[in-house]
Protein backbone atom coordinates (compact mmCIF):
# COMPACT_ATOMS: atom_id res chain seq x y z
CA UNK A 1 0.00 0.00 0.00
CA UNK A 2 1.10 4.30 -0.95
CA UNK A 3 1.66 5.27 2.42
CA UNK A 4 1.94 9.49 2.56
CA UNK A 5 4.11 10.67 5.46
CA UNK A 6 2.43 13.99 6.46
CA UNK A 7 5.53 16.71 5.52
CA UNK A 8 5.53 20.62 7.23
CA UNK A 9 5.80 21.09 2.77
CA UNK A 10 3.53 24.70 2.78
CA UNK A 11 1.17 24.79 -0.20
CA UNK A 12 -0.64 27.32 1.23
CA UNK A 13 0.06 30.31 -1.39
CA UNK A 14 -0.72 27.89 -3.68
CA UNK A 15 -4.62 27.41 -2.07
CA UNK A 16 -4.69 30.89 -1.39
CA UNK A 17 -4.35 31.74 -5.06
CA UNK A 18 -6.53 28.94 -6.15
CA UNK A 19 -9.30 30.40 -3.43
CA UNK A 20 -9.23 33.82 -5.45
CA UNK A 21 -9.05 32.32 -9.21
CA UNK A 22 -12.16 30.23 -7.79
CA UNK A 23 -14.51 33.00 -7.15
CA UNK A 24 -13.76 34.38 -10.40
CA UNK A 25 -14.81 31.11 -12.18
CA UNK A 26 -17.97 30.93 -9.82
CA UNK A 27 -18.94 33.70 -12.14
CA UNK A 28 -17.88 33.27 -15.40
CA UNK A 29 -20.57 32.82 -17.62
CA UNK A 30 -20.67 29.29 -19.77
CA UNK A 31 -19.19 31.14 -23.03
CA UNK A 32 -16.33 32.32 -21.22
CA UNK A 33 -15.49 29.43 -20.13
CA UNK A 34 -16.34 27.83 -22.97
CA UNK A 35 -13.95 29.41 -25.27
CA UNK A 36 -11.05 29.04 -22.46
CA UNK A 37 -11.42 25.03 -23.15
CA UNK A 38 -11.13 25.90 -26.57
CA UNK A 39 -8.09 28.17 -26.15
CA UNK A 40 -6.77 25.27 -23.91
CA UNK A 41 -6.95 22.75 -26.49
CA UNK A 42 -5.11 24.81 -29.21
CA UNK A 43 -2.18 25.29 -26.65
CA UNK A 44 -2.05 21.49 -26.42
CA UNK A 45 -1.66 21.10 -30.22
CA UNK A 46 0.10 24.17 -30.22
CA UNK A 47 2.63 22.96 -27.90
CA UNK A 48 2.62 18.55 -28.98
CA UNK A 49 6.23 18.68 -29.59
CA UNK A 50 6.83 19.77 -26.22
CA UNK A 51 4.83 17.60 -24.80
CA UNK A 52 6.11 14.55 -26.12
CA UNK A 53 9.50 15.35 -25.64
CA UNK A 54 8.50 15.79 -22.11
CA UNK A 55 6.65 12.47 -22.01
CA UNK A 56 9.62 10.32 -23.67
CA UNK A 57 12.03 11.58 -20.72
CA UNK A 58 8.96 10.89 -18.42
CA UNK A 59 9.22 6.83 -19.78
CA UNK A 60 13.02 6.71 -20.49
CA UNK A 61 13.64 7.38 -16.80
CA UNK A 62 10.47 5.02 -15.87
CA UNK A 63 11.89 2.24 -18.08
CA UNK A 64 15.30 2.86 -16.37
CA UNK A 65 13.76 2.28 -12.57
CA UNK A 66 11.74 -0.89 -13.94
CA UNK A 67 8.34 0.12 -14.14
CA UNK A 68 5.79 -2.49 -15.59
CA UNK A 69 4.44 -2.32 -19.38
CA UNK A 70 1.10 -1.33 -17.69
CA UNK A 71 2.19 1.72 -15.90
CA UNK A 72 4.33 2.67 -19.17
CA UNK A 73 1.22 2.33 -21.10
CA UNK A 74 -0.86 4.45 -18.45
CA UNK A 75 2.21 7.02 -18.55
CA UNK A 76 2.52 7.24 -22.30
CA UNK A 77 1.58 10.08 -24.54
CA UNK A 78 1.58 10.07 -28.44
CA UNK A 79 0.12 11.70 -30.95
CA UNK A 80 -3.33 10.34 -30.80
CA UNK A 81 -3.68 10.78 -27.34
CA UNK A 82 -2.72 14.63 -26.87
CA UNK A 83 -5.31 14.81 -29.80
CA UNK A 84 -7.70 12.99 -27.56
CA UNK A 85 -7.03 15.17 -25.02
CA UNK A 86 -7.42 18.28 -26.58
CA UNK A 87 -10.84 16.99 -28.07
CA UNK A 88 -12.09 15.95 -24.43
CA UNK A 89 -11.59 19.90 -23.60
CA UNK A 90 -13.64 20.66 -26.74
CA UNK A 91 -16.06 17.95 -26.08
CA UNK A 92 -16.66 19.68 -22.76
CA UNK A 93 -17.34 22.91 -24.23
CA UNK A 94 -20.16 21.69 -25.69
CA UNK A 95 -21.62 20.02 -22.75
CA UNK A 96 -24.24 21.80 -20.80
CA UNK A 97 -23.09 24.21 -18.16
CA UNK A 98 -24.65 22.47 -14.51
CA UNK A 99 -23.53 25.92 -12.60
CA UNK A 100 -26.98 27.58 -12.03
CA UNK A 101 -28.77 24.64 -13.25
CA UNK A 102 -32.55 24.27 -10.64
CA UNK A 103 -32.04 20.94 -9.04
CA UNK A 104 -35.72 21.10 -7.47
CA UNK A 105 -37.94 24.21 -6.16
CA UNK A 106 -41.54 24.79 -5.03
CA UNK A 107 -43.11 27.71 -3.59
CA UNK A 108 -44.50 27.26 -0.19
CA UNK A 109 -47.63 28.17 0.90
CA UNK A 110 -46.69 31.43 2.41
CA UNK A 111 -45.22 32.57 -0.65
CA UNK A 112 -41.84 31.92 0.08
CA UNK A 113 -40.07 30.18 -3.11
CA UNK A 114 -37.40 27.69 -2.26
CA UNK A 115 -34.61 26.35 -5.21
CA UNK A 116 -32.07 24.35 -4.81
CA UNK A 117 -29.27 25.31 -7.18
CA UNK A 118 -26.11 23.87 -7.87
CA UNK A 119 -22.80 25.64 -7.62
CA UNK A 120 -19.36 24.81 -7.37
CA UNK A 121 -17.11 23.08 -4.91
CA UNK A 122 -14.55 26.08 -5.07
CA UNK A 123 -10.91 24.41 -5.06
CA UNK A 124 -10.67 20.59 -5.78
CA UNK A 125 -7.74 18.53 -5.50
CA UNK A 126 -6.69 15.90 -7.35
CA UNK A 127 -4.05 13.50 -6.62
CA UNK A 128 -3.19 10.75 -9.26
CA UNK A 129 -0.44 8.64 -11.01
CA UNK A 130 1.02 8.44 -13.85
CA UNK A 131 -1.82 9.50 -17.00
CA UNK A 132 -0.94 12.67 -17.98
CA UNK A 133 -3.84 13.16 -19.71
CA UNK A 134 -5.40 12.84 -16.58
CA UNK A 135 -4.34 16.74 -15.98
CA UNK A 136 -5.83 17.88 -18.91
CA UNK A 137 -9.15 15.99 -18.18
CA UNK A 138 -9.43 17.13 -14.61
CA UNK A 139 -8.22 20.73 -15.72
CA UNK A 140 -11.28 21.00 -18.13
CA UNK A 141 -13.84 19.38 -15.96
CA UNK A 142 -13.08 21.77 -13.18
CA UNK A 143 -13.12 24.95 -15.35
CA UNK A 144 -16.40 23.89 -16.72
CA UNK A 145 -17.91 23.29 -13.22
CA UNK A 146 -16.48 26.81 -11.94
CA UNK A 147 -13.43 25.13 -9.80
CA UNK A 148 -10.17 26.16 -9.71
CA UNK A 149 -7.86 22.90 -9.32
CA UNK A 150 -4.96 21.80 -7.59
CA UNK A 151 -3.05 18.70 -9.21
CA UNK A 152 -0.61 16.48 -7.15
CA UNK A 153 0.64 13.79 -10.17
CA UNK A 154 3.63 11.28 -9.41
CA UNK A 155 6.96 11.95 -10.26
CA UNK A 156 6.58 9.21 -12.97
CA UNK A 157 4.70 11.93 -14.77
CA UNK A 158 6.79 15.48 -13.44
CA UNK A 159 8.10 16.28 -17.01
CA UNK A 160 5.10 15.25 -18.71
CA UNK A 161 2.48 17.54 -16.41
CA UNK A 162 4.84 20.38 -16.03
CA UNK A 163 4.04 20.29 -19.84
CA UNK A 164 0.73 19.72 -20.32
CA UNK A 165 -0.15 22.25 -17.13
CA UNK A 166 2.25 25.31 -19.14
CA UNK A 167 -0.24 25.06 -22.14
CA UNK A 168 -3.07 24.65 -20.10
CA UNK A 169 -2.23 27.70 -18.47
CA UNK A 170 -0.87 29.61 -21.48
CA UNK A 171 -5.04 28.69 -22.88
CA UNK A 172 -6.41 30.38 -19.71
CA UNK A 173 -5.06 33.42 -19.93
CA UNK A 174 -5.61 33.96 -23.45
CA UNK A 175 -9.03 33.45 -22.81
CA UNK A 176 -8.86 35.67 -20.27
CA UNK A 177 -8.88 33.57 -17.36
CA UNK A 178 -6.57 33.27 -14.08
CA UNK A 179 -3.81 31.01 -14.86
CA UNK A 180 -4.09 30.21 -11.08
CA UNK A 181 -7.20 28.38 -12.27
CA UNK A 182 -5.13 25.46 -12.88
CA UNK A 183 -2.08 24.77 -10.45
CA UNK A 184 0.32 21.61 -10.80
CA UNK A 185 1.37 20.92 -7.50
CA UNK A 186 5.44 20.06 -6.55
CA UNK A 187 5.52 16.32 -7.38
CA UNK A 188 5.51 13.35 -4.88
CA UNK A 189 4.13 12.36 -1.79
CA UNK A 190 5.11 15.30 -0.11
CA UNK A 191 2.64 17.76 -1.63
CA UNK A 192 0.09 14.81 -1.49
CA UNK A 193 0.59 14.92 2.32
CA UNK A 194 0.04 18.40 2.39
CA UNK A 195 -2.91 18.70 0.38
CA UNK A 196 -4.62 15.91 2.72
CA UNK A 197 -4.04 18.20 5.44
CA UNK A 198 -5.05 21.44 3.97
CA UNK A 199 -8.71 21.26 5.38
CA UNK A 200 -10.46 24.67 4.84
CA UNK A 201 -8.00 25.78 1.91
CA UNK A 202 -9.27 22.79 -0.46
CA UNK A 203 -12.74 21.59 -0.54
CA UNK A 204 -12.91 18.06 -2.15
CA UNK A 205 -10.35 15.41 -2.68
CA UNK A 206 -10.54 12.85 -5.11
CA UNK A 207 -7.40 10.38 -5.53
CA UNK A 208 -6.84 8.67 -8.91
CA UNK A 209 -4.75 5.71 -9.30
CA UNK A 210 -4.25 2.12 -7.69
CA UNK A 211 -5.61 0.29 -4.48
CA UNK A 212 -2.87 1.94 -2.42
CA UNK A 213 -2.78 5.08 -3.33
CA UNK A 214 -6.96 5.56 -2.83
CA UNK A 215 -6.67 3.74 0.54
CA UNK A 216 -4.14 5.73 1.52
CA UNK A 217 -5.91 9.08 0.20
CA UNK A 218 -9.27 8.02 1.83
CA UNK A 219 -7.90 6.65 5.26
CA UNK A 220 -5.28 10.04 5.89
CA UNK A 221 -7.11 12.39 4.30
CA UNK A 222 -8.88 15.44 6.42
CA UNK A 223 -10.11 16.75 3.34
CA UNK A 224 -13.27 15.31 2.10
CA UNK A 225 -12.84 12.89 -0.04
CA UNK A 226 -14.45 11.76 -3.71
CA UNK A 227 -13.48 7.97 -3.56
CA UNK A 228 -12.52 6.35 -7.16
CA UNK A 229 -12.54 2.70 -7.26
CA UNK A 230 -10.13 -0.23 -8.53
CA UNK A 231 -11.55 -2.47 -10.78
CA UNK A 232 -11.92 -5.72 -10.36
CA UNK A 233 -14.70 -6.32 -13.60
CA UNK A 234 -16.32 -9.68 -14.24
CA UNK A 235 -17.45 -10.60 -17.24
CA UNK A 236 -20.14 -13.69 -16.53
CA UNK A 237 -21.67 -16.08 -20.01
CA UNK A 238 -24.78 -16.95 -18.93
CA UNK A 239 -26.80 -20.39 -20.15
CA UNK A 240 -28.28 -18.84 -23.26
CA UNK A 241 -25.57 -16.51 -24.09
CA UNK A 242 -24.92 -15.58 -27.58
CA UNK A 243 -21.54 -17.38 -27.88
CA UNK A 244 -19.95 -15.34 -30.73
CA UNK A 245 -21.00 -12.30 -28.84
CA UNK A 246 -19.66 -13.12 -25.16
CA UNK A 247 -16.36 -14.18 -27.88
CA UNK A 248 -16.44 -10.36 -28.95
CA UNK A 249 -17.39 -8.84 -25.83
CA UNK A 250 -15.01 -10.71 -24.13
CA UNK A 251 -11.68 -9.99 -26.05
CA UNK A 252 -12.54 -6.50 -26.41
CA UNK A 253 -13.29 -5.84 -22.71
CA UNK A 254 -9.59 -7.65 -21.63
CA UNK A 255 -7.61 -6.97 -24.63
CA UNK A 256 -8.16 -3.55 -26.04
CA UNK A 257 -6.30 -1.84 -22.90
CA UNK A 258 -5.75 -3.96 -20.53
CA UNK A 259 -3.62 -1.77 -18.25
CA UNK A 260 -7.19 0.58 -17.27
CA UNK A 261 -9.53 0.15 -14.53
CA UNK A 262 -12.85 -1.19 -16.64
CA UNK A 263 -10.70 -3.67 -18.60
CA UNK A 264 -12.32 -7.30 -17.46
CA UNK A 265 -9.88 -9.48 -15.05
CA UNK A 266 -12.48 -12.22 -14.04
CA UNK A 267 -14.52 -14.43 -16.88
CA UNK A 268 -17.51 -16.57 -15.50
CA UNK A 269 -18.89 -19.51 -17.24
CA UNK A 270 -22.01 -21.01 -16.82
CA UNK A 271 -21.85 -24.60 -16.47
CA UNK A 272 -24.48 -25.78 -18.90
CA UNK A 273 -22.27 -24.38 -21.87
CA UNK A 274 -18.96 -24.52 -20.64
CA UNK A 275 -18.34 -27.74 -22.80
CA UNK A 276 -19.01 -25.53 -25.79
CA UNK A 277 -18.04 -22.12 -24.57
CA UNK A 278 -14.63 -22.82 -23.19
CA UNK A 279 -12.86 -23.42 -26.42
CA UNK A 280 -14.16 -20.75 -28.42
CA UNK A 281 -13.09 -17.96 -26.12
CA UNK A 282 -10.14 -19.68 -24.83
CA UNK A 283 -8.93 -19.87 -28.35
CA UNK A 284 -9.92 -16.03 -28.66
CA UNK A 285 -7.88 -14.44 -25.69
CA UNK A 286 -5.05 -16.85 -25.88
CA UNK A 287 -4.53 -15.94 -29.35
CA UNK A 288 -4.44 -12.32 -28.34
CA UNK A 289 -1.68 -12.90 -26.06
CA UNK A 290 -3.95 -13.28 -22.59
CA UNK A 291 -2.54 -15.66 -20.04
CA UNK A 292 -5.51 -17.64 -18.55
CA UNK A 293 -5.52 -18.51 -14.79
CA UNK A 294 -8.36 -20.71 -14.52
CA UNK A 295 -10.24 -23.42 -11.64
CA UNK A 296 -10.25 -27.27 -12.88
CA UNK A 297 -12.38 -27.32 -15.61
CA UNK A 298 -10.70 -24.54 -17.00
CA UNK A 299 -7.63 -26.22 -16.80
CA UNK A 300 -8.74 -29.39 -18.45
CA UNK A 301 -10.15 -27.10 -21.85
CA UNK A 302 -6.55 -26.20 -22.28
CA UNK A 303 -3.14 -27.16 -21.63
CA UNK A 304 -2.76 -22.97 -22.02
CA UNK A 305 -4.42 -22.55 -18.61
CA UNK A 306 -2.11 -22.03 -15.42
CA UNK A 307 -3.84 -22.95 -12.16
CA UNK A 308 -5.37 -20.32 -10.46
CA UNK A 309 -3.94 -19.33 -7.23
CA UNK A 310 -4.99 -18.76 -4.08
CA UNK A 311 -6.69 -15.29 -4.02
CA UNK A 312 -6.32 -14.48 -7.64
CA UNK A 313 -9.84 -13.60 -8.24
CA UNK A 314 -9.63 -10.63 -5.79
CA UNK A 315 -7.54 -7.97 -8.03
CA UNK A 316 -6.90 -6.20 -10.78
CA UNK A 317 -4.38 -7.73 -13.28
CA UNK A 318 -3.82 -4.15 -15.39
CA UNK A 319 -2.18 -6.74 -18.12
CA UNK A 320 -3.21 -9.47 -20.49
CA UNK A 321 -4.10 -12.17 -18.14
CA UNK A 322 -7.54 -13.48 -16.93
CA UNK A 323 -8.99 -15.42 -13.84
CA UNK A 324 -11.33 -17.82 -14.94
CA UNK A 325 -14.02 -20.53 -13.36
CA UNK A 326 -17.09 -22.31 -13.89
CA UNK A 327 -20.04 -22.02 -12.04
CA UNK A 328 -22.95 -23.84 -11.66
CA UNK A 329 -25.69 -21.28 -11.92
CA UNK A 330 -26.37 -17.96 -12.00
CA UNK A 331 -26.54 -17.63 -8.23
CA UNK A 332 -23.03 -19.21 -7.77
CA UNK A 333 -22.02 -16.14 -10.65
CA UNK A 334 -23.76 -13.53 -7.95
CA UNK A 335 -22.67 -14.93 -4.82
CA UNK A 336 -18.84 -14.95 -6.61
CA UNK A 337 -19.05 -11.35 -7.64
CA UNK A 338 -20.86 -9.91 -4.29
CA UNK A 339 -17.51 -12.01 -2.84
CA UNK A 340 -14.64 -10.76 -5.28
CA UNK A 341 -16.35 -7.49 -6.48
CA UNK A 342 -14.54 -4.15 -6.12
CA UNK A 343 -18.18 -2.30 -7.02
CA UNK A 344 -16.48 -1.01 -10.33
CA UNK A 345 -18.43 -2.69 -13.68
CA UNK A 346 -19.87 -6.04 -13.93
CA UNK A 347 -21.40 -7.58 -16.99
CA UNK A 348 -23.67 -10.39 -17.84
CA UNK A 349 -23.86 -12.24 -21.83
CA UNK A 350 -27.19 -13.37 -21.88
CA UNK A 351 -30.40 -13.72 -23.59
CA UNK A 352 -32.63 -14.40 -20.46
CA UNK A 353 -34.53 -11.17 -19.94
CA UNK A 354 -35.29 -12.57 -16.52
CA UNK A 355 -31.25 -13.74 -15.75
CA UNK A 356 -30.79 -10.42 -17.19
CA UNK A 357 -33.08 -8.30 -14.76
CA UNK A 358 -32.00 -10.61 -11.87
CA UNK A 359 -27.71 -9.22 -12.74
CA UNK A 360 -28.96 -5.66 -12.99
CA UNK A 361 -30.96 -5.58 -9.65
CA UNK A 362 -28.47 -8.09 -7.70
CA UNK A 363 -25.34 -6.65 -8.62
CA UNK A 364 -24.30 -4.08 -6.50
CA UNK A 365 -21.85 -2.11 -8.69
CA UNK A 366 -21.30 1.55 -10.26
CA UNK A 367 -22.19 0.44 -13.71
CA UNK A 368 -23.95 -2.86 -14.23
CA UNK A 369 -23.76 -4.11 -17.98
CA UNK A 370 -25.65 -6.48 -20.21
CA UNK A 371 -24.19 -7.62 -23.42
CA UNK A 372 -21.95 -4.67 -24.04
CA UNK A 373 -18.14 -4.41 -23.17
CA UNK A 374 -17.12 -3.08 -19.61
CA UNK A 375 -14.65 -0.71 -21.32
CA UNK A 376 -18.07 1.28 -21.59
CA UNK A 377 -17.34 2.50 -18.17
CA UNK A 378 -16.25 5.73 -19.22
CA UNK A 379 -17.49 9.21 -19.27
CA UNK A 380 -16.49 10.09 -22.57
CA UNK A 381 -18.18 6.95 -23.94
CA UNK A 382 -21.27 7.86 -21.85
CA UNK A 383 -21.73 11.06 -23.14
CA UNK A 384 -20.13 13.27 -20.46
CA UNK A 385 -16.84 14.59 -22.36
CA UNK A 386 -13.81 14.04 -20.30
CA UNK A 387 -14.17 12.74 -16.79
CA UNK A 388 -12.45 12.64 -13.31
CA UNK A 389 -12.63 9.10 -12.36
CA UNK A 390 -15.09 6.25 -12.10
CA UNK A 391 -16.52 6.85 -8.27
CA UNK A 392 -17.15 3.39 -6.61
CA UNK A 393 -18.51 5.03 -3.31
CA UNK A 394 -22.08 5.47 -2.78
CA UNK A 395 -22.39 9.22 -1.44
CA UNK A 396 -22.80 12.00 -3.53
CA UNK A 397 -21.17 10.39 -6.93
CA UNK A 398 -21.42 7.41 -8.52
CA UNK A 399 -19.87 5.86 -11.86
CA UNK A 400 -18.08 8.28 -14.19
CA UNK A 401 -17.73 11.50 -12.54
CA UNK A 402 -18.28 14.18 -15.37
CA UNK A 403 -19.39 18.01 -14.37
CA UNK A 404 -22.68 17.57 -12.87
CA UNK A 405 -20.89 15.20 -10.52
CA UNK A 406 -17.96 18.40 -9.69
CA UNK A 407 -20.58 20.47 -8.28
CA UNK A 408 -22.37 20.96 -5.10
CA UNK A 409 -26.18 22.44 -4.08
CA UNK A 410 -27.27 25.18 -1.75
CA UNK A 411 -30.90 26.76 -1.14
CA UNK A 412 -31.55 29.81 -2.74
CA UNK A 413 -35.30 31.34 -0.53
CA UNK A 414 -36.81 34.30 -2.29
CA UNK A 415 -39.65 36.17 -0.52
CA UNK A 416 -41.51 39.10 -0.14
CA UNK A 417 -40.57 40.26 3.04
CA UNK A 418 -42.66 37.22 4.76
CA UNK A 419 -41.55 36.46 8.82
CA UNK A 420 -41.68 33.23 10.53
CA UNK A 421 -44.52 33.10 12.87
Amino acid sequence: MVRFTMCAMDITGQADDARAASRTLAVTRREVKDAALGAMADALLAHETALLAANAADIDAARQSGTQDWMLDRLALTSRRVADMAEGLRALARLADPVGDVVRGWTNPNGVQVRQVRVPFGVVGIIYEARPNVTADAAGICLKSGNAVLLSGSRSAEQSNLAVVAALREGLVAAGLPADSVQLLPAGREASSALMEARGKVDVLVPRGGAGLIAAVVEGSKVPVIETGTGNCHLYVDASADLDMATAILVNAKTQRPSVCNSVETLLVHEAIADEALPKLLAAVIEKGVTVHGDEAFCAASADVVPAAPGEYDGEYLTLDLAARVVTDLDEALEHIRVHTTGHSETIITRDLQAAERFTAEVDAAVVLVNASSRFTDGGEFGFGAEIGISTQKLHARGPMALPEMTSTKYVVTGQGQTRP
